[in-house]
């Protein structure tokens, strides 16, 4: 391998083995460096360390010669989950660039959930030379087969790899999407003794969804049965139009890129478990449901027949019975045979969706559903919303207005696993790939927040988006008090084990990282406080009650259709 460019101050053209004076590290971190570049990395998260130093030279030099963005983080869990927010939002594989030892583990997290969202993240892993493993050398351990989900290419500088890294590189950037490792032996010494001015072109964007160029591939879908068509996480475009074309009911969950024009439903699970919800015959899924209970008891039915749709071949098997998949479908034309079927759809929804606006509004205090209500709200055209796990995306399934088609509003979240981990960091590289003058807003629960409260931590020469962090919190773990284990058979356990009452003071929490910070009770407070953004990273804290979730949850799940 050899890396293309050339000293300064007195240096020589690069090569592996030996650069301006250097050695093995310096030509084969620029290396893997400018085949990042040529790959289409246009950012770079990196963590400091000893080990990775010559990545960190030869990404500065990079990024002073205006080929990325370089970001720097203390800690790796929050370097790479802004790595993965980054590419998730561009569509762009980004790189994240760390040390060795247990700072590679930290990166786990998000390359699993790159892996089971397909996300072009870039996990680039500084470690000690192949003699050292197996040995007690400091920070030595096994890197290779580390981060489970992602192809990992072992370099060390040998002959043949640059064209292994390339061709890994670049299915990582148009093929099929995903993580891939990056472990890089480094053997002393690791300091350059010359500045790098990288000659290397940047490509144009990849494509962001394959979709696009599948409709050669389409398979069309007989009329007949009574249709659904569910779009979960990352569906795209594909599932509405496929609604529309058809004329069936669209179940698209918040983050599916799909919850647009006249077919997509507001209360959608809330219908499922009524009469109408029997009625379904056949649901075409895309994308990755995992919000809704009813949705999962829908798609198990052994008198539902399902059909699969996968443009990105992402899933080896689906946890329910696919009758059929491809990779695009299309239909003929609307289903005249089922001609009331949307219409009959259409009048349970509002029906039920203004008994719920009745219901909330009715309530006393400010509720977690109103939260979700006023962030949808305040989201304008063009605009990115990042939604955390746990309770705050499915109060915003209820609450998503159906937004017009063409507006391009962005819902963006960690579904892959559906996690906890990282969102603070991941809303954060996600504005930052969006650049300014974008409107950046994020929603998640306290215990989210504090999960990755660490993601603040922005040293003061780094990049800070405009972005809200709208925190729901009601000091624990709400979600569980809807779930099995909020019984009252289990009252005496459940705070200590499931709620998990925090107590903490977030807007001391954001003082320390000179974070600004609004603290809100009221929905006209909330509203007031989304219409004036302070720039930069700030923190709206929506206060709301706990001790009511589980029993305004079964008035909320026994509405029904007038």
């Amino acid at each position: 391998m050899s890396a293309t460019g050339s000293g300064t101050d007195g240096g020589t053209r690069g090569t592996g083995g030996d650069v301006g004076g250097g050695a093995q590290a310096t030509g084969l971190a620029r290396d893997v460096v400018a085949a990042l570049v040529e790959a289409g990395v246009v950012d770079a998260v990196l963590s400091p360390g000893s080990r990775n130093a010559p990545l960190a030279f030869a990404l500065h030099d990079a990024a002073v010669a205006g080929l990325l963005r370089l970001h720097t983080r203390i800690d790796e869990r929050s370097a790479a989950f802004t790595a993965l927010g980054a590419s998730r939002s561009s569509g762009r594989p980004v790189a994240v660039v760390c040390t060795s030892g247990t700072a590679v583990a930290n990166l786990h997290p998000a390359v699993l959930e790159a892996r089971h969202s397909g996300v072009r993240l870039v996990a680039v892993t500084a470690d000690r030379p192949l003699r050292l493993r197996g040995t007690s050398a400091n920070q030595t351990t096994e890197h290779v087969g580390l981060l489970v989900g992602a192809p990992v290419l072992d370099l060390a500088g040998g002959a043949g790899e640059a064209e292994r890294l390339r061709d890994l590189l670049r299915e990582a950037s148009r093929g099929r999407p995903g993580p891939v490792h990056l472990n890089v032996q480094l053997d002393e010494p690791l300091l350059p003794t010359d500045r790098w001015v990288p000659d290397v072109t940047v490509p144009p964007a990849p494509i962001e969804h394959p979709w696009r160029d599948l409709a050669a591939e389409a398979v069309e879908v007989p009329l007949g049965p009574r249709t659904v068509v569910v779009a979960g996480d990352d569906a795209g475009p594909p599932a509405r139009v496929l609604a529309q074309d058809a004329g069936w009911p669209l179940l698209a969950e918040p983050s599916s890129g799909s919850r647009t024009g006249t077919h997509a439903l507001r209360a959608y699970r809330l219908l499922l478990d009524t009469e109408l919800g029997e009625q379904v015959e056949r649901v075409v899924v895309h994308g990755h449901p995992t919000l809704s209970r009813p949705v999962t008891r829908l798609l198990a039915r052994a008198d539902v027949e399902v059909w699969d749709v996968d443009p990105h071949a992402l899933w080896q098997r689906r946890p329910f019975v696919v009758a059929r998949a491809a990779r695009a479908l299309r239909v003929a034309g609307a289903d005249e045979a089922n001609a009331g079927w949307l219409a009959a759809w259409r009048e349970a929804d509002a029906s039920v969706s203004a008994q719920l606006d009745r219901l909330l509004a009715g309530e006393p205090g400010l509720t977690p559903h109103e939260v979700a209500g006023a962030v949808a709200r305040a989201l304008p055209p063009g605009g990115q919303l990042w939604v955390g796990a746990s309770s705050p995306v499915r109060d915003l399934d209820l609450m998503v207005p159906r937004w017009e088609v063409g507006a391009r509003r962005k819902v963006l979240a960690n579904r892959g696993l559906a996690g906890i981990d990282g969102v603070v960091s991941s809303a954060i590289g996600a504005a930052l790939a969006r650049g300014p003058g974008s409107r950046n807003l994020a929603l998640l629960g306290d215990v989210t927040f504090l999960h990755d409260g660490g993601g603040l931590v922005l040293g003061p020469e780094e990049s800070r988006p405009d972005l809200t962090l709208v925190v729901v919190n009601d000091d624990g773990g709400s979600i569980f008090s809807m779930l099995e284990q909020g019984a009252e058979e289990y009252a005496d356990r459940f705070e200590r084990l499931f709620g998990t009452p925090h107590g903490v003071d977030l807007a001391a929490w954001c003082a320390a990282t000179r974070t600004p910070h609004w603290r809100v009770e009221s929905l006209p407070e909330l509203e007031h406080a989304l219409a004036q953004p302070a720039g930069g990273i700030e923190v709206v804290e929506a206060r709301v009650r706990r001790d009511d979730r589980r029993a305004l949850d079964q008035r909320i799940r026994a509405l029904r259709p007038a």
